[in-house]
């Protein structure tokens, strides 16, 4: 994903004294960087005719970053556990830094990654990353300033951004809804150096600046999977007995004959 490519370049450059941001600029230098299934029932009353009524076309659950969230990580295990895996994984790789050749091993930008904010480790951080870019293809990471120095760094979550675009289609400004308030955050900083908010994106071979969740071309899968998982849960509730009821109104009133209704009987026992 080169997460830590591009979190380790946006830092430095954040990071870096506007003029000599300015110097690398000016040297053209770029820096490193429960329910049961649901059914659908109907009797027709057809004189001597006996009708069975069908479900219509599946419905499929929305690709959005809080479909993916509710019925894929909060309700299928097998979804859970597959970020959780690639998750913990990534954040089981501890960070490194180097100058030159020379890897440091005390440096404040160490310390940030280890301690990024105070409600979460540097692990948890990581972990939180690559969630969302599992379920939404982008993540967003806020950089906060004390007296002109980088302090902390902070997730937003995705569905709380909407990209907005300049006149020549590039990136000009994300807006962070959070209840009732709206933010407005620039895309790039002071002199065109980098902004105060790293978007972090997978690859969308429809969109622009947007990233596609790998979870989303696993939904329908989701879908069938959760609604086995559902039916199987009616169809114990239930004693394994099919559901339904079947009526026969014949013209006048009459009734089936005694060897209609014996054949009738075997014929649903043998296929139900």
């Amino acid at each position: 994903m080169g997460l830590a490519r591009s979190i380790a370049g946006w830092l430095g450059a954040a990071a870096r004294p506007p003029d000599a941001a300015a110097a690398v600029r000016e040297s053209g230098i770029e820096p490193a960087s429960s329910t049961g299934p649901s059914e659908r029932k109907s009797a027709a009353t057809v004189a001597g005719t006996l009708v069975f009524a069908g479900s219509g076309e599946g419905v499929w659950t929305e690709r959005s970053y809080a479909a993916l969230s509710r019925s894929g990580f909060m309700q299928n295990p097998v979804a859970y556990r597959s970020v959780r895996l690639i998750s913990e994984a990534a954040a089981a790789i501890p960070p490194v830094l180097y100058d030159g050749p020379d890897e440091l091993s005390e440096h404040r930008l160490l310390d940030l990654l280890k301690r990024p904010n105070p409600m979460m480790d540097g692990a948890a951080f990581v972990e939180a990353i690559c969630g969302h870019l599992l379920l939404s293809g982008n993540a967003y990471v806020e950089a906060s300033f004390l007296d002109g120095a980088l302090r902390a760094l902070h997730l937003l979550r995705p569905d709380r951004i909407r990209l907005i675009e300049g006149g020549d289609g590039w990136p000009e400004a994300y807006e962070y809804r959070a209840g009732t308030r709206v933010r407005r955050i620039a895309a790039e900083g002071p002199g065109g150096g980098p902004g105060t908010l790293l978007q972090l994106t997978l690859f969308h071979p429809l969109a622009d600046h947007e990233g596609y969740p790998p979870l989303g071309a696993a939904q329908n899968a989701l879908d069938l999977h959760n609604a086995a998982a559902r039916w199987n849960r009616a169809l114990i509730d239930n004693s394994a007995r099919p559901s339904g009821a079947l009526i026969y109104k014949a013209e006048g009133g009459g009734n089936l004959s005694p060897d209609q209704f014996d054949r009738l009987k075997a014929e649903l026992e043998s296929d139900l």
